[in-house]
């Protein structure tokens, strides 16, 4: 049988240092042409590139850990910030040089980036042969024929059916363990600030029946974890087809479910609740995440699911951008800094001061005065996220904050907002990880710790990484974790019997210091 490989995919920690990716197993295959991709930014393109890499293989390529090695190389770009395209340009300098080596060699850009600049980027790109837009991933061998005849290739087309259900994914740089299902894509929201909706298209929702059987074949292969993804999962809806032609037959198991602690009503169409309860149920030990939320969609359906399921993590990523009421405004977030709150709000009410709360936000947004930038650090004083993901504001050509706003903060105003921001949010880090310290943690065994092959670690149900000895313990094992020691990032501790009870000799026992370091 052949050994479907794992391709490269840069993870966050490696952006900084594009020249080194990652290097994996080849495909044990021969006489094929070979196949490397590298993806970049969010977790969608990272889902993507594994069409890519199914698509790619049913054409009959095999997958190289090394570019030197490739026939055909990939980019799949991010276009989010300006940073992450340059990065990208910085990237394509040094394959100019391999293909110069090697004349035969194809370089395809793929993804967000591509969608965004289109043929620009064969005028700008010289070493650049293939431009894919997200939508078109299944023309890639047809535009690989094209680009081997000489020919530059491009597609840039925007679906508005196109969901990839019928694809099953190749896992990329796959720990086996935790695994990235995309429910839908594109994106209608029009955030002033953001490129998305003009390069990923408009909202689509994959079928539940699609979704269901690959989170079964996850399971059955061994994975314990999946993510459903979505730019944003909370407006995630399918209509059943009513023509027999349409195959869009019901679900069987969507039954009536509740749509709060009421009775419920049958469901006429799948909405993300439902869909979130029909996951959860293929079985106790599949864990099921999400990401990421809209304020504006999130429900008191989507929060009572997954007060009913243990195996749905409680853990929310709900982005707030900023936390004054007219900057929400100019960036057309459609809620304000009170209905945010009260969101946050109903969150803890449902599900308890334990329910673990990231969050996006944006310094130096157009027009931002300090007084609204001290409104951002006041509220994530009061909502207290466990982390965030934070940058300065980066105009993107096109989007509507381009078009309408001036971006008149300067860039050193920026950078130390920005740094107010984060030290603000590691504040908050260490103080929500250190409720954690004396409790017992259910943690999903990933793998080895980064530091030492001595320890393990994985995830606990906020999503915080946990770090153990590791004993006889395997990944994909769950273990009670006591958690003795952390950092704004990390928890650290020993794993203890199934017994959750913990007293106070084994706790003192646990925190010797040689069972600290991490």
């Amino acid at each position: 049988m052949t050994l479907i490989s794992e391709l490269t995919i840069l993870q966050p920690a490696d952006k900084e240092d594009l020249d080194l990716p990652r290097t994996l197993e080849d495909e044990r295959t021969t006489g094929k042409k070979r196949l490397y991709i590298e993806s970049y930014g969010c977790q969608m393109n990272f889902a993507d590139s594994e069409i890519v890499a199914a698509v790619m293989r049913n054409a009959g390529f095999a997958t190289t850990s090394a570019a030197e090695d490739a026939d055909v190389i990939f980019l799949n770009t991010c276009a989010i910030r300006e940073n992450a395209e340059q990065k990208v340009r910085n990237r394509l300098k040094h394959l100019t040089g391999l293909k110069r080596n090697k004349p035969g060699l194809l370089v395809g850009l793929l993804g967000c980036m591509a969608e965004r600049l289109k043929t620009r980027l064969l005028e700008e790109e010289k070493v650049v042969d293939i431009v894919a837009g997200p939508d078109a991933y299944r023309d890639i061998p047809k535009l690989v024929e094209e680009a081997e005849s000489g020919q530059k290739a491009v597609n840039v087309f925007l679906s508005r059916e196109e969901t990839y259900a019928d694809i099953a994914p190749i896992r990329l740089n796959s720990n086996g363990v935790t695994a990235f299902v995309s429910i839908m894509r594109g994106c209608d929201n029009m955030c002033s600030f953001c490129v998305v909706p003009f390069t990923r298209g408009r909202e689509r929702s994959r079928d539940p029946h699609s979704i269901i059987r690959e989170c079964e074949q996850l399971f059955a292969d061994g994975y314990r974890e999946v993510t459903l993804l979505g730019q944003n999962v909370d407006s995630y809806k399918w209509t059943p087809d009513p023509s027999p032609v349409g195959g869009g037959e019901m679900l069987a198991s969507v039954t009536p479910l509740p749509t709060g602690e009421g009775s419920g009503r049958p469901a006429v169409s799948v909405g993300f609740a439902n869909l979130l309860e029909l996951v959860a149920q293929i079985h106790p030990d599949l864990r099921v995440r999400f990401s990421t939320s809209h304020p504006k969609d999130i429900t008191d359906d989507v929060l009572y699911a997954m007060k009913r399921h243990d195996n749905v993590c409680n853990y929310i990523h709900l982005p707030a951008q900023s936390g004054n009421s007219r900057v929400l405004k100019l960036m057309n977030r459609t809620y304000d800094r009170a209905w945010y709150i009260g969101k946050i709000d109903r969150i803890r009410e449902i599900l308890g001061d334990d329910c673990g709360i990231s969050t996006d936000m944006i310094s130096g947004f157009c027009t931002e005065t300090e007084d609204e930038h001290q409104e951002s650090l006041s509220l994530m004083d009061y909502v207290k996220y466990d982390y965030a993901y934070m940058f300065a504001y980066s105009e993107r050509p096109g989007t509507l904050a381009a078009k309408k706003y001036a971006d008149d903060i300067p860039e050193n105003v920026k950078k130390r907002r920005l740094n107010e921001i984060i030290s603000r949010q590691l504040e908050h880090s260490s103080a929500r990880n250190q409720r954690h310290i004396g409790q017992v943690q259910r943690v999903l065994i990933e793998g080895s710790s980064k530091r030492s092959d001595a320890d393990l670690s994985g995830r606990n149900d906020q999503n915080k990484m946990v770090v153990f000895p590791a004993g006889n313990h395997q990944k994909g094992q769950y273990v009670n974790v006591l958690v003795t020691e952390c950092s704004s990032a990390t928890l650290r501790g020993k794993i203890i019997s199934e017994q959750l009870s913990v007293n106070s000799e084994q706790l003192a026992d646990a925190s010797e210091p040689d069972q600290l370091r991490y």
